[in-house]
C-alpha cells in the first residue's frame, strides 16, 4: 500500500492528487490537488512534516525526508514544495524548502534549511549545500551549486509547462487505473 501511518498521523491526499502503487507516503505528509508521486517514490514524513503544494510532480525514485524536532531547533526541518514545482528522477530532497514554479533536475540533491526562491531551475546531479538560498530567476548547477546564469523568458515559461504537462499525464493515468 502506498499510503501508510506513522505512530498516529496518516498522510493527506487530495482527491485530484495521484501517487503510484509502488510510491512510498507515510506519516505527515500532504499532497495538494492535482499533484502526483510516481514510481518508487518515497515520501517519509515521520519525524517531521512534508508539504507539497497543488500541480507539482515528484517523480521516480526521489526521497523525500525531513530533520526532527529538537531543542536547538524547535521546528527541525520540515521539507515544503510549492506549487507548480517540477522534481525531476532519482533526487534527493531533505528538510528544504522548494517554491513555486521551480524545476529539479534529475539526480539532483538538495540538503537541510536549503531555501530555493521560486522559479528557479536546478541543472541535473546539482548539490545544494544546508542552509543556501538559491534566488529567485537563475539557473544554477554544479556540485556545490552555484547561480550560472538568469533564465530566459522561455524557461521561465517551462517551469509551469512542465509542471502543467505532468498533471495531464497524471489524469491519463487515474483514466487507465478507473478502467
Amino acid at each position: 500500500m502506498p499510503l501508510s501511518p506513522y505512530l498516529d498521523t496518516f498522510p493527506q491526499v487530495d482527491a485530484s492528487a495521484w501517487v503510484h502503487p509502488s510510491a512510498q507516503v507515510i506519516g505527515d505528509v500532504t499532497l495538494g490537488a492535482d499533484s502526483s508521486v510516481w514510481c518508487n517514490t518515497v515520501l517519509r514524513g515521520d519525524v517531521n512534516r512534508i508539504q507539497i503544494g497543488h500541480s507539482s510532480n515528484i517523480q521516480d525514485l526521489t526521497m523525500g525526508h525531513v530533520s526532527h524536532k529538537s531543542a536547538a531547533k524547535p521546528q527541525g526541518s520540515p521539507l515544503i514544495i510549492g506549487n507548480y514545482v517540477t522534481v525531476g528522477h532519482s533526487v534527493v530532497l531533505h528538510g528544504c524548502t522548494v517554491g513555486d514554479a521551480c524545476l529539479i533536475g534529475m539526480g539532483s540533491i538538495v540538503m537541510d534549511d536549503v531555501v530555493i526562491e521560486p522559479q528557479v531551475m536546478l541543472g541535473a546531479g546539482s548539490l545544494v549545500s544546508p542552509g543556501k538560498v538559491l534566488k529567485s530567476g537563475y539557473l544554477y548547477m554544479g556540485r556545490p551549486a552555484a547561480q550560472v546564469r538568469p533564465l530566459t523568458p522561455e524557461e521561465v515559461a517551462y517551469l509551469t509547462y512542465s509542471a502543467e504537462h505532468y498533471v495531464r499525464v497524471k489524469n491519463n493515468y487515474r483514466i487507465i487505473g478507473a478502467a
